[in-house]
C-alpha cells in the first residue's frame, strides 16, 4: 500500500477544525431542518395542509425566527430549496441564519436508490457534481454538509457489500467537502427497523463504524475537520424488550469508544424515529454514563425537535408564536441534555407522548 501522501493545507485544516469545535459547542446542537420538497408531504398531511413551495417557506420562517434559537442551536442543516428562500424582510434563509450567529449546513446527498445484488439494500446517489456543488455552498455561505447512508438490520443484513459500498461513498463525500472548506457530518444510520435485540444493533453498529473509520482513513480524511452521525443504540422498533436509558446509554458509548477515535471532535446523535422525549431523555443518559467520553456527544435532531413545533403550528398564521415556543422548548430540553442536566418529563411535548418513528424512512 502507497504512503505516499501530504495533508491537506494547514490553514484548511485550521478552518474545518475551528468549524466542527463550533459546531458541537457546549449546551448546543443541531437544527436538521434538510427535509426535502417531497417528504415535506408527509409533515403537513395531518394537518391538511398543502405542500406548496409558500407554506415550507412559512414554516421555515416561523423555526429560523424563533427568539433566541442560537442559544441552543449552533447549526442548522438547510435543502437546497431553503438556502435560496427568503425571509418576509427580504433576506435569505442562510443570511438570517448566519446574521443570528448560527451555522448553515447543506444536505448534499441525492437521496437513496437500490443497491443491486442485495436483498433490498439501497446506496447514496450524489458524488457526480459533487465538487462544483461544495464550491458553490461554501461560496453561498455554507460551512458544512451531511450526506446520508442508511443500514438495514435483517437475518441476512447489513451485506458486506453494502457496508462496503456506503462507507466507501460518505468517505468520498467526506474527502470533496474538506477540499472545498466544508466540514462533512458522517452519517452510516444503522435503521432501528426490525425485531432484533440491542446487543445485535450494537454489534452491527460497530461493525459499520469501523469499516467506516477504515474508509475515511483510505480516503486521507482530516478526522479532526469531520463529526459523526450516528444512531443510538436500540432494539428493533418491533422487539418485545425495551431496554434502559441507561442500558441504552452504556452500549452506545461503549461501541463508540471501540470504533470512534478521539481525534474526531463531536458525535452528534439523529433521533432515528424516537419520541421527542425519548430522544431527549437518551442523549441525556448518554452524557451522564460512567464511561469515557473523549468526543462531544450533542444532538443533530430533526423529528425530535420538530414535532411538537409543527402540530402547535399547523399551518395558521396565529399560532406562529406557539409553534415557535414549542421550537424553543424542545431546543432547551436537548440542550440541557446534552449537557447531562435534563430532568426527565420536566419539559413535556405539546401532545401526548408518540412515536415518530416511519419504517424505512427517507427524505
Amino acid at each position: 500500500m502507497g504512503t505516499n501522501y501530504q495533508y491537506i493545507p494547514c490553514a484548511l485544516q485550521e478552518e474545518l477544525r475551528r468549524i466542527a469545535s463550533a459546531i458541537v459547542a457546549p449546551g448546543k446542537g443541531i437544527l436538521a431542518a434538510d427535509e426535502s420538497p417531497g417528504s415535506m408531504e408527509k409533515r403537513f398531511s395531518p394537518y391538511n395542509l398543502p405542500n406548496t413551495e409558500e407554506n415550507r417557506r412559512q414554516y421555515r420562517q416561523l423555526m429560523f425566527t424563533t427568539e433566541n434559537l442560537q442559544d441552543y442551536i449552533s447549526g442548522v442543516i438547510l435543502h437546497n430549496e431553503t438556502l435560496y428562500q427568503k425571509a418576509d424582510n427580504g433576506k435569505t434563509f442562510g443570511d438570517l441564519l448566519r446574521h443570528r450567529g448560527i451555522i448553515v449546513g447543506i444536505k448534499v446527498d441525492k437521496g437513496i436508490v437500490p443497491l443491486p445484488g442485495t436483498l433490498d439494500e439501497g446506496t447514496t446517489e450524489g458524488l457526480d457534481d459533487l465538487y462544483c456543488r461544495c464550491g458553490k455552498y461554501k461560496r453561498d455561505g455554507c460551512d458544512f454538509a451531511k450526506w446520508r447512508c442508511v443500514l438495514k438490520i435483517g437475518k441476512h443484513t447489513p451485506s458486506y457489500q453494502a457496508i462496503m459500498e456506503n462507507t466507501n461513498i460518505l468517505a468520498r463525500y467526506a474527502s470533496i467537502c474538506q477540499s472545498q472548506g466544508i466540514v462533512p457530518i458522517v452519517e452510516p444510520e444503522v435503521l432501528v427497523d426490525g425485531d432484533h435485540d440491542i446487543i445485535r444493533a450494537q454489534k452491527v453498529t460497530e461493525t459499520v463504524l469501523a469499516a467506516q473509520y477504515k474508509a475515511l482513513n483510505d480516503h486521507h480524511v482530516f478526522l479532526e475537520g469531520t463529526l459523526l452521525k450516528p444512531n443510538m443504540i436500540l432494539p428493533g422498533q418491533s422487539s418485545c424488550r425495551k431496554n434502559s436509558p441507561e442500558e441504552v446509554a452504556y452500549v452506545t458509548v461503549q461501541s463508540f469508544l471501540r470504533a470512534v477515535p478521539a481525534a474526531v471532535p463531536g458525535i452528534v446523535f439523529l433521533s432515528g424515529g424516537q419520541s421527542e422525549e425519548e430522544a431527549t431523555v437518551h442523549l441525556n443518559a448518554i452524557n451522564t454514563i460512567n464511561l469515557k467520553r473523549p468526543w462531544e456527544l450533542s444532538f443533530s435532531y430533526g423529528r425530535a425537535l420538530q414535532a411538537s413545533a409543527m402540530a402547535a403550528w399547523a399551518g395558521k398564521k396565529e399560532n406562529i408564536p406557539l409553534g415557535q415556543a414549542e421550537l424553543k422548548k424542545r431546543a432547551k430540553a436537548s440542550s440541557l441534555a446534552r449537557s447531562g442536566k435534563y430532568v426527565a418529563g420536566s419539559i413535556p411535548p405539546f401532545k401526548a407522548e408518540q412515536s415518530l418513528f416511519v419504517a424505512d424512512h427517507k427524505y
